[in-house]
């Protein structure tokens, strides 16, 4: 699998489970949690944007 792919799966994954933990902690009444939550989603975008960009430039 190339690396651009493996970047685009990775990032979905990230973006789901910051989904799951911002709910998780707005649920919970846990503000910590919640903004681990984005800061995953965040991470999951950038990573999915990179899988991308790679594809573009064939790497």
């Amino acid at each position: 699998m190339k690396s651009s792919t493996k970047d685009q799966i990775k990032g979905k994954a990230h973006q789901i489970k910051g989904e799951i933990k911002e709910t998780a902690g707005e649920l919970l009444d846990d503000p910590k949690m919640e903004a681990e939550g984005t800061a995953e989603k965040i991470v999951g975008k950038v990573q999915e944007k990179t899988g991308q960009i790679k594809k573009v430039f064939g790497k």
